[in-house]
């Protein structure tokens, strides 16, 4: 997978991190796949940004996980749930690495402020703000537009997490999902003028992917995709920065 999405960055000039989870905590089922773990987990990822060139991104759970994913890791990641963890944001901000944060489901976008407050606390001023859906009853997420713009205003990239905003989390054993919307909450996101990147899971067979299978898209279908978002954010800057907001 690692290779497909490297001939994808070369063709299209996306500037692709590659993202995959050593260890999946954030699981509905005792019984869920839950990865190889800290330890095998960094060694594959590392051998991935060793044979792709791509930088590699991972969650850390943990504040203990912190310094030795750090070593393999370009980018470090707060899982949703976490991203209220001040000891576990403070201590991914302590590598000095780039500290990506998914706004919790249960965040207003300008409550972010407090995680960006955390990290330039600890001299990190390496950060990116995400976006992932906030909860809308039960079993389902709703993409509110307007938190782009103001998670922009904190100052900090801002990334839309396509495919974790059409979870529904929590339906059964597994979080089911809504992907066949992925493309229309993307280009809309991008229409915003306030969105820097994308994060979304992609996979060669998604039916048997072994997390989060019903959000999974095609990777097949990652470069058409790409070059719309592109041409989408392209025309949309203007019209930000023309706005109170840009």
């Amino acid at each position: 997978m690692g290779e497909r999405l490297a001939d994808i960055a070369g063709v299209t000039g996306a500037p692709i991190v590659f993202k995959s989870s050593y260890d999946k905590a954030n699981r509905s089922s005792v019984d869920s796949f839950r990865g190889p773990g800290l330890e095998r987990g960094l060694e594959i990822l590392q051998e991935v940004r060793e044979r792709t060139g791509l930088p590699v991104l991972s969650d850390v759970h943990e504040p203990s996980q912190a310094a030795r994913a750090a070593r393999v890791l370009d980018v470090l990641q707060i899982p949703a749930f976490l991203s209220r963890q001040t000891d576990l944001i403070a201590a991914a901000a302590r590598t000095g690495k780039p500290v990506h944060v998914k706004k919790g489901q249960f965040l207003a976008p300008e409550d972010m402020v407090h995680v960006v407050e955390k990290c330039r606390a600890e001299g990190n001023e390496k950060i990116l703000l995400c976006e992932r859906g906030t909860s809308f009853g039960y079993h389902n997420l709703v993409v509110d537009m307007r938190a782009f713009p103001i998670l922009r205003r904190l100052g900090y990239p801002v990334i839309f997490d396509i495919t974790h905003s059409l979870q529904l989390p929590g339906a059964g054993r597994e979080s089911g999902g809504l992907k066949q919307y992925a493309p229309v909450l993307a280009r809309a996101a991008a229409a915003t003028g306030s969105v820097d990147g994308f994060f979304l899971e992609v996979h060669d067979d998604p039916d048997r992917a072994l997390s989060d299978r019903a959000t999974q898209l095609d990777v097949d279908e990652l470069p058409a995709l790409i070059r719309i978002l592109n041409e989408v954010c392209a025309l949309s800057r203007p019209i930000q920065e023309l706005t109170p907001d840009g």
